[in-house]
């Protein structure tokens, strides 16, 4: 019973997380990603105190069904694992300390020190993002235009044929990197990497052996026939001393559905104690000697300044940098696809975070998707009016390359696509009118840049700000006016 519930409550928080970062079409609203909130990496970046207290309360009373009913890498290595020929029995196998509480230390460091990209590239919510979004989204657009085409044929247009992009090909590699790697030790080894490498199956394997519902052996009803040991995903379940490591049980239960002598059961601890695995307490030491290089360590890596342009809601390169794990939610979710995952725009350390580019479309001026999808606080929650007067670049013209200049014709395409009147036409000469910019009403919506007909490189295009401004007012209603200073502008 308790491993059906587990398996349906799990397919059931994989199935919309996953479909939330395919959808494209809006199906699904805008609330689910409160699925994304309640991860363990996003809500401690994000200083969400509600979902941390959740997590570590629920791990605390029950053990780690974070990481068997709530985390999508964790659901997938199990769907992984059931792959066929992947069911070979395995037996007990030996903590790793040393390896888990190394990977923590290094997972700890740059975080500490401002520098994220490996806590984007070990957080497991992030790499199963990036995974969605960059292999099964593609598959998943090219299976809905190939519906469109059928049902296009015989007039029916549910269906609509979309652009199938790829957004960077370094994020594109390290996706199916990641892919490949977990899925094959899941399918070979179970959650081999749940409790190997993942710094949160460390963190919460921790706080698992305090918890008060645990998986627990009755040594009198327990034959050591090594059953539950063969069935254990986690091979922590030793059979010889009818113990089991709690650092890396993650309440599978599977043990319970397949033990005949009924000697397993999910119960509070009992009076009569239970042989348990010898504590290493050097990995405490090594703990503590971790945290402590992480904290007082000086920061190795400078980081670039850059002129990119971070996504609404950023506050600056470095707030986003502080909290991002390249989930990649928000560049799923644009509706108009200017994010793109960031290679070198703001430096090794900003490696994979959101980055506007204005090559497919421009910032809707009435969109905020990205800002309230967030789930990190990387991007700060935006209300229209703020969106309206948030200046995360500024125009820059350049009157040589001007096609009004090069080829002696009228174009325009740049000032009627500015919703701010930061791009305007002046008299120029023969009838003619040129661009006029005035930098303080932009607010880097970039719908100049990407409408310019100057190739290879634009006569109008946006410089990122590295800290997002208040642009100078146009016409603001006062409700704007007053979301606007509620913001701290």
């Amino acid at each position: 019973m308790l491993k059906k519930l587990r398996v349906i409550i799990s397919l059931l928080i994989f199935s919309l997380l996953t479909f939330f970062f395919l959808d494209f079409a809006g199906i699904l609203p805008l609330q689910i990603h409160v699925l994304g909130q309640i991860q363990f990496i996003p809500a401690w970046l994000s200083r969400n105190i509600l979902a941390m207290g959740f997590i570590l309360v629920l791990t605390w009373l029950f053990g780690r069904v974070y990481c068997s009913s709530i985390c999508p890498m964790g659901i997938f290595q199990d769907i992984a694992n059931r792959c066929p020929k992947s069911n070979r029995k395995r037996f007990y196998k030996k903590n790793n300390p040393i390896l888990r509480w190394s990977v923590l230390a290094v997972f700890l460091v740059p975080f500490n020190l401002g520098y994220t990209i490996e806590v984007g590239l070990l957080d497991p919510y992030s790499a199963y993002g990036r995974i969605s979004v960059h292999i099964f989204k593609p598959v998943y657009l090219a299976m809905n235009n190939a519906l469109a085409y059928v049902f296009n044929h015989f007039g029916n247009y549910v269906f609509y044929r979309t652009e199938i992009i790829i957004l960077s090909v370094f994020s594109l590699s390290i996706a199916l990197l990641t892919f490949a790697i977990i899925g094959v030790l899941a399918w070979a080894k179970g959650r081999l990497y749940c409790n190997t490498i993942c710094p949160v199956g460390t963190i919460l394997g921790l706080c698992n052996k305090f918890s008060l519902f645990k998986i627990r052996i009755d040594s009198d009803k327990c034959a050591s026939c090594g059953i539950c040991a063969k069935k254990c995903k986690a091979s922590c379940i030793n059979a010889e001393t009818k113990s089991i490591d709690y650092s890396r049980c993650v309440n599978c239960f599977n043990c319970i559905d397949n033990c005949n002598k009924k000697a397993i059961s999910f119960a509070m601890n009992k009076k009569k104690p239970e042989v348990q695995p010898t504590v290493d307490k050097s990995k405490r030491k090594f703990l503590l000697t971790g945290l402590t290089v992480a904290v007082a360590a000086p920061a190795v890596f400078a980081q670039t300044k850059t002129n990119a342009i971070s996504p609404p809601g950023a506050i600056s390169a470095e707030h986003l940098l502080k909290h991002c794990s390249s989930c990649h939610l928000c560049i799923s979710k644009c509706p108009s696809k200017v994010l793109k995952p960031a290679f070198m725009e703001y430096g090794i350390g900003g490696m994979m975070m959101p980055v506007m580019y204005f090559e497919k479309g421009f910032c809707n001026f009435d969109c905020t998707v990205c800002a309230n999808v967030c789930p990190n606080d990387a991007l700060t929650s935006l209300t229209m009016g703020q969106k309206h007067r948030l200046q995360v670049g500024k125009v820059v013209f350049e009157p040589e390359l001007c096609v009004v200049h090069t080829e002696g014709t009228n174009c325009g395409a740049c000032s009627e696509h500015c919703p701010t009147q930061a791009v305007k036409m002046i008299p120029y000469k023969d009838g003619l009118t040129v661009p006029y910019v005035d930098a303080d009403l932009c607010v880097g919506c970039g719908g100049c840049e990407f409408i310019c007909p100057v190739r290879p490189q634009r006569a109008i295009y946006v410089e990122g700000n590295k800290i997002h401004q208040q642009a100078k007012a146009f016409e603001v209603e006062k409700k704007e006016e007053k979301e606007i200073t509620d913001f701290g502008f």
